[in-house]
């Protein structure tokens, strides 16, 4: 199965010189968690609900910072003719939940850990991607073993 196969084709983007503020505003607008930013149509970064809530809200920083400051960057991306097992792995190894979709330079979906879940149906893949993922995404010590 291919990666194409899965993907949300409509994308959320903005330019990379937006706000915080306007960022945010497009996620709640647009029930997304999050938004690939660009340069020219390219992806240049990613802003995640969490980068919002960790970056910015925790850091008391200004609405009007550009969000390309808070954004991951640079983007890891997949190509549309990838096996959605190849995609996993790339989400894996880079512990991230959302990978935007290249068709050559252009743009065209983005696939997240829901997408695998739900469009797949490989319930062994799910599990692999979310408790991998997981544990890349969480710091050393929730994983430390208590006495006994």
């Amino acid at each position: 199965m291919l990666i194409s196969d899965v993907m949300t084709e409509s994308v959320v983007t903005a330019e990379a010189g937006s706000s915080i503020r306007e960022v945010a505003e497009l996620m709640r607008e647009r029930n997304v968690g999050s938004v690939v930013l660009v340069d020219d149509d390219a992806p240049v970064a990613i802003v995640t609900d969490r980068d919002l809530a960790v970056s910015v809200l925790a850091a008391d920083r200004d609405g009007a910072d550009h969000a390309a400051d808070h954004a991951s960057a640079p983007v890891v991306t997949a190509t549309a003719g990838m096996d959605v097992r190849q995609a996993a792995e790339l989400m894996i190894s880079h512990g991230i939940r959302r990978l935007p979709i290249l068709d050559g330079e252009r743009l065209t979906g983005i696939v997240t850990l829901d997408d695998l879940a739900v469009r797949t149906g490989d319930a062994e893949l799910v599990h692999s991607l979310t408790s991998q993922i997981t544990r890349a995404a969480l710091p050393d010590f929730y994983f430390h073993h208590r006495g006994g």
